[in-house]
């Protein structure tokens, strides 16, 4: 099955990246573009069977190793197969 972990840094943590992405954005005529925050999606195949089970492994796959959990949220998701 598909898996999907969406990283994005806590609200209060400086994201220089967004910053940026944002300031790059101001300068191509997009001034109304605000609040850009940068982060990152992991996919993963995951093997047939119980979607809890493949979400309780996932998010303990993101407090072990894909995210800074002092950082960073995550939110974890199983997808369609259309997806």
């Amino acid at each position: 099955m598909k898996a999907q972990v969406l990283i994005t840094p806590k609200k209060g943590i400086a994201d220089p990246q967004g910053t940026a992405v944002e300031q790059a954005l101001h300068a191509l005529g997009f001034a109304d573009v605000r609040a850009v925050r940068v982060g990152k999606v992991i996919d993963l195949e995951l093997p047939e069977g119980d979607r809890e089970a493949a979400l309780a492994a996932l998010t303990h796959m993101s407090e072990q190793l894909l995210a800074n959990t002092n950082i960073e949220q995550y939110t974890c998701m199983i997808l369609d197969e259309d997806a």
